[in-house]
């Protein structure tokens, strides 16, 4: 968290911004609270979250009855996902009562897909290439039928990011892992990654159908949403009774679900089943403490950041969110769940600081290249369909334990503080700029979902390519040693 803050520290003693002594001090409160629930909700997800994931699939999978292992994984796709903070975050701002539903169905679809995936061996890039292009079909089609819900479509993929969040990841991650060591097989690894890329689609697809049934149902956010409030400590009893309902909702739903089903099924020693419940009771903390203080001290702050900036050159809102995107993925709290899977999955081939620095760097361009996007006002297609289709044709080349990783790492990329401090840095600019707040500040979410699909599979692509030199190397070196010994012989 320290980068993200002294960001904006630094950014308020030069001309640029000028932020309120009160309310700078609301922010570094928030930050330090912030640190807190970040180190709370991390080892929770270690002790509970993880191991719920790990023994639902493998002890469903060992069941040998694929229908109730899909038909659990449908339900608790669709409560993991009805009940994540991040996409109640964005169906607030949007005003829709129908977006959580939608959503929580498509990523119930989808994990089934992806379930049957792994017991069925597929490969994961064929899955993806045919869903994304039916996915920009269904897009393009809304486009060209009604303009107008055409400004919903920055929404929809934005839909498939914040699902993506700090509760599903763990949950999902640990989910693939179990069924994919169970199933077991020459690919155990790779097939273990790959399940939250595919609920990544699920959403996109099902918020782009609600945008042609029932468009009208949803409304750019007001930017008085976003002001600091007058009253703190009003605000912070609000917000935090809120969040304390909504990670209640969360964790109780999956947490219970879990219980039923190891009542049933699992039937676990009292023993794990008493760290699992204390890991969720630290998640819970560390989630209410978390959200509490992104909603109180960095939603506002990065409202006045971005509308502030963009009264300066472009040069310098670009440049600034390049490096905030550069920084603002170190507090991605499951962004360090998957490092870590990652590492300890590839036996240290891909490791965590690799995987940091490439995710860093994704996020990087993806909201420098958010922000020239809002400046000149062009439709987010312009991104999106060059580069899924690089993305796409990476995978060609690289490994595919690479492509899985990376497809997963674009959902995690894009966690809570994505979207309670980039996005309303995002509308923040848009609003100053008089742009439109639906078509043009929405969408940052989802290209920071995309960005590391590339960067991630480069890493591989690099990785594969120094083996192969090391690899002619060792065999140049073997055979100048042959050509010594005979010379000697001679």
């Amino acid at each position: 968290m320290l980068p993200v803050t002294l960001i904006v520290v630094i950014l308020n003693f030069t001309p640029l911004i000028n932020v309120g002594g009160g309310e700078m001090l609301i922010f570094g409160v928030s930050a330090l609270f912030l640190i807190l629930g970040i180190g709370f909700f991390t080892l929770g997800a270690d002790i509970a979250m993880t191991p719920m994931g790990e023994h639902v699939g493998s002890g469903l999978t060992k069941s040998k009855n694929l229908k109730l292992l899909l038909t659990v994984c449908f339900a608790l796709g669709v409560l993991i996902t009805v009940a994540e903070p991040d996409l109640t975050v964005l169906a607030d701002q949007v005003g829709s009562k129908y977006i959580i539903l939608f959503v929580g169905l498509g990523v119930g679809l989808f994990l089934v897909l992806s379930i049957l995936k792994i017991a069925l061996k597929k490969d994961l890039a064929s899955i993806l290439i045919y869903f994304y292009m039916a996915l920009f079909a269904v897009a393009l089609m809304l486009v060209a039928t009604d303009p107008e819900k055409y400004m919903l479509l920055p929404l929809s993929f934005d839909s498939g990011g914040v699902t993506t969040g700090p509760i599903t990841v763990p949950f999902i991650m640990a989910l693939g892992v179990g069924i994919a060591a169970t199933i077991g097989g020459r690919n155990a690894s790779e097939n273990s990654f790959g399940l939250v890329a595919m609920c990544s689609v699920g959403p996109i697809l099902a918020v782009l159908l609600l945008s042609i049934v029932n468009g009208g149902d949803i409304s750019a956010p007001g930017v008085e949403d976003y002001m600091f409030a007058e009253n703190i400590w009003e605000t912070v009893l609000h917000t935090l009774l809120k969040t304390t309902k909504d990670v209640t909702v969360a964790l109780g739903l999956v947490v219970a679900f879990f219980f039923i089903i190891n009542f049933i099924f699992l039937k676990l020693p009292k023993k794990k089943l008493f760290h699992i419940s204390v890991g969720a009771a630290i998640t819970y903390v560390g989630l209410i403490i978390f959200l509490t203080s992104v909603h109180v001290g960095f939603m506002p702050i990065g409202f006045r950041m971005g509308e502030e900036l963009a009264k300066s050159s472009p040069a310098v809102i670009a440049a600034v969110g390049f490096v905030l995107g550069l920084v603002v993925v170190l507090a991605e709290p499951a962004v360090h769940v998957l490092n870590k899977q990652v590492e300890e999955i590839t036996n240290g081939t891909v490791s965590k600081t690799a995987m940091m620095f490439a995710l860093s760097i994704g996020v990087g361009l993806s909201i420098c290249l958010s922000v020239i996007r809002i400046i000149f006002g062009f439709s987010i297609l312009y991104y999106l369909v060059p580069g899924y289709l690089i993305s796409l044709g990476l995978s060609f080349f690289v490994p595919k334990i690479y492509t899985a990783i990376a497809f997963d790492s674009g959902g995690v990329a894009s966690g809570p503080l994505t979207s309670t401090f980039i996005l309303p840095f995002a509308i923040g600019a848009c609003s100053a700029m008089n742009g439109n707040i639906l078509s043009d500040a929405f969408g940052i979410v989802a290209m920071v979902a995309m960005t590391p699909l590339i960067t991630i599979q480069l890493l591989g692509f690099t990785a594969i390519s120094k083996k192969r030199v090391s690899e002619k190397l060792a065999m140049k070196r073997i055979l100048d040693e042959d050509d010594d010994q005979i010379i000697r012989f001679l």
